[in-house]
């Protein structure tokens, strides 16, 4: 089965990626629960950084949109964060979302706090175990599949299981040495 992503420009370029091979800015500790792709690795999510002012935004955007005097750089936004604020998606949203086969299903949608930027995201946290300040990673879910069969993807946010973060950290020492 072909599976693509929704929106190529919301991730990071993959070829830059094994080019640049810093860990510390990729924050590597990808989800088991993410969509296979060519290389094996997950997509990661890319914003912008002013160099002016230092604010960060998602999606990219050409111009700072709190000082408009630096210059916007590319900027890999981390795998993981915590739940800012969450709600249910219960009716469809209007075009361009398109539902699934089998037509729309509610789905938790909500803010996630990665540090120095909140993304908006889908939420692929069950009702029982959702919450303000719960912490998450990113990960991929399916979004439709196009006219040809092609199984499209979009980013969303499950619970982190116990002990990711600490395994993240403890990659990032390894590298280091």
């Amino acid at each position: 089965m072909t599976t693509r992503l929704i929106d190529e420009s919301l991730f990071e370029n993959r070829g830059a990626r094994e080019d640049r091979g810093d860990r510390e800015d990729r924050g590597d500790g990808g989800s088991q629960e993410n969509r296979e792709f060519d290389d094996g690795d997950p997509p990661r999510l890319v914003g912008a950084r002013c160099s002016g002012c230092g604010t960060v935004v998602f999606p990219r955007q050409d111009s700072c949109p709190r000082c408009s005097d630096g210059t916007m750089t590319a900027r890999v936004l981390p795998v993981s964060g915590q739940v800012w604020s969450w709600t249910l998606q219960a009716f469809p949203p209007r075009s361009p979302y398109r539902a699934p086969s089998g037509g729309h299903r509610p789905y938790h949608v909500g803010y996630v706090d990665l540090g120095e930027v909140l993304v908006e995201a889908r939420l692929a946290v069950p009702r029982a175990e959702i919450r303000i300040g719960l912490p998450v990673r990113l990960t991929t879910v399916p979004a439709y599949r196009d006219e040809d069969g092609t199984e499209v993807v979009t980013f969303a946010f499950r619970a982190e299981r116990d002990g990711e973060r600490e395994a993240d950290r403890e990659a990032d020492r390894d590298g280091e040495r």
